[in-house]
């Protein structure tokens, strides 16, 4: 089952002994891949959750202000920083996840190329794009060889993965501004896709805008669940 295999994959990122449940565990670790180091990170996954924490005392601040509320507004930034000394966040962001018997590849109407994942090419892409948007799409952590399409000599829209832990392809996906909505991203991330699969890997889609989600679903991804990343006000005495 998809989601039993999202679970373990998580709980195996979390850096320490954890299992998805609601309410949620909150386990300390200084090593989590649920959050950026210091920061706290929660992942929701069909009606469970779990959580890390970077020290006992934001764990317990955590464990005492969530235990009172539904795994659905674990989530939601605004509900969180009604209980919780919230300072930053990241998120949150959909998880989706594909079996390989669900893929609906997208046919190439334009030709698609296969780069190095330090090309020029890429950076120059990247480049091109708001500090958001190249934030977002994760393009820049690809390992894969990255699927790409051209508009002449320029390249205009990308996507590949990095592999993660746990056999899993994390996918980023970008087109530049000025060559969206003409189905280019859906080219690009089906032939990553598929290369994933291929791979032996589990396609993994994390993403914010509903565009990007509407984009996964089209091939085929589940959204099971979401991921926040919280800091949190440190209160201990130093």
């Amino acid at each position: 089952m998809l989601s039993m295999r999202v679970r373990a994959l998580w709980e195996s990122l979390a850096g320490a002994p954890i299992s998805f449940s609601a309410p949620p565990m909150v386990a300390v670790t200084p090593r989590s891949w649920f959050c950026p180091p210091s920061w706290a990170g929660i992942v929701v996954i069909d009606e469970t959750a779990a959580i890390t924490a970077p020290n006992a005392d934001i764990a317990r601040t955590i464990r005492s202000a969530v235990a009172s509320l539904p795994v659905s507004a674990l989530t939601d930034l605004h509900t969180l920083r009604t209980v919780l000394p919230v300072t930053e966040a990241l998120g949150p962001a959909a998880l989706s996840y594909l079996n390989a018997e669900d893929f609906r590849p997208h046919p190439a109407q334009d030709t698609v190329e296969m780069l190095r994942p330090s090309a020029q090419d890429l950076r120059a892409l990247l480049a091109s794009v708001s500090a958001e948007d190249a934030d977002e799409c994760g393009l820049d952590e690809i390992t894969s060889p990255a699927s790409v399409v051209r508009d002449g000599p320029r390249l205009v829209a990308a996507a590949g993965f990095c592999e993660w832990p746990g056999a899993v392809a994390h996918l980023g996906v970008l087109t530049a501004t000025d060559a969206r909505g003409r189905g280019l991203a859906r080219q690009v991330a089906s032939a990553a896709v598929a290369r994933a699969l291929d791979d032996g890997l589990l396609p993994q889609w994390r993403a914010r805008p509903m565009p990007s989600r509407e984009l996964a679903r089209t091939l085929g991804f589940r959204e099971l669940g979401a991921q926040l990343s919280i800091r949190v006000l440190d209160s201990a005495p130093s």
